[in-house]
């Protein structure tokens, strides 16, 4: 039997979209299955770095935002910044980001259909989800993929100790073009520009923590926002650490954060994104296990810095080290430095 479209695409986020147009991009036809109505929103930072705001370009995606100058740790008295080389980030809120995405996706002849994966379903030559055929399917359906557990590639993990994010906007004048990142006893704090008149407030850490009492422990943020008018009610993400065997089982491949996920700490997680789904796209072929050991190979390439660093990072902030990493920051602006433009690649 002939499928329905050469690619099906479980997941409309912003990565799930970006697959959608890179899909177009080389030819392919493309149905995308979302449940949810577009604008779609997640609790992120939404700080795009400068390497996810030329992939977006690429893909022909010009969403409005606040630039970003670059990154600022803050802790006490501590504050390091850093600005970044060569070109400048965004703010954008995820509803804005979601929603260029999806113009594009639908002007260069992407179907989106409202609906669930349900079973999923393959042989050698299709794969079959919400009652759809492809010749690839691309699960792009998050955090907690259900396509993920289908098809075997989830590690199973208790959710004790793993970290959380919750997110709010506020009526505020940016005070800085940097996305800011207040470090706690056991939260960060990210600050982010979306707009003139508004700032984004992320908050990462353990569970069940009450946002506008953690909010509040942040002194010189909390004098910053003062008053300032919350938009919308907190919304939150995670467990955030999310592991898989590998990326591809037959016909099925991971993208985004389904795909794995060790933390939002570094922000990048849109950039790294954008990569899978160019790398997942870029790698489709008739030999499916020459495909998929290239699709690993791209995958592994795309998220080595992030998995390295991010990792590292978080295993220093979970440690007694984590009241030094600001003021190592300060006093070794280069590695700092370094660091920062690794991951805005």
């Amino acid at each position: 039997m002939t499928p329905d479209t050469d690619l099906l695409i479980i997941g409309g986020g912003p990565v799930g979209l970006a697959a959608a147009i890179e899909g177009r991009l080389a030819g392919l036809s493309v149905i995308v299955v979302e449940p949810r109505a577009t604008p779609v929103d997640k609790a992120c930072g939404e700080g795009l770095m400068p390497g996810a705001v030329a992939a977006l370009t690429r893909l022909g995606v010009h969403p409005a935002g606040h630039t970003l100058t670059g990154i600022r740790y803050l802790r006490g008295t501590h504050t390091a910044d850093h600005l970044f080389a060569t070109a400048p980030g965004l703010g954008v809120r995820r509803t804005v980001l979601h929603a260029a995405l999806s113009r594009r996706a639908v002007e260069l002849g992407a179907l989106i259909v409202t609906g669930r994966a349900g079973m999923v379903e393959q042989d050698e030559t299709s794969v079959r989800a919400a009652g759809i055929s492809g010749r690839w399917l691309l699960a792009c359906d998050g955090l907690h993929s259900a396509v993920r557990r289908q098809v075997g590639l989830a590690v199973h993990r208790r959710t004790a100790g793993r970290r959380f994010g919750v997110r709010r906007h506020f009526r505020a004048t940016p005070w800085t073009d940097l996305v800011e990142v207040h470090w706690g006893r056991s939260v960060e704090a990210y600050v982010t520009p979306v707009a003139e008149d508004v700032v984004g407030v992320a908050l990462l850490g353990p569970a069940r923590h009450d946002y506008g009492q953690t909010l509040d422990a942040f002194v010189a943020l909390r004098r910053h926002l003062g008053d300032a008018e919350p938009l919308d009610p907190v919304r939150g993400a995670g467990p955030l650490l999310q592991q898989t065997v590998r990326r591809t089982a037959g016909r099925v491949r991971l993208v985004g954060d389904a795909s794995g996920y060790v933390d939002a700490l570094t922000g990048e997680g849109v950039r790294v994104g954008l990569a899978q789904a160019r790398a997942a796209v870029g790698t489709l072929g008739d030999d499916v296990p020459r495909s998929n050991a290239a699709y690993e190979k791209a995958w592994t390439a795309a998220t080595r810095d992030y998995r390295v660093l991010t990792t590292g990072l978080v295993a220093a902030a979970g440690s007694p080290l984590r009241r030094g990493i600001v003021p190592l920051a300060v006093r070794a602006p280069g590695l700092y430095g370094a660091v920062v433009e690794r991951l805005a690649r």
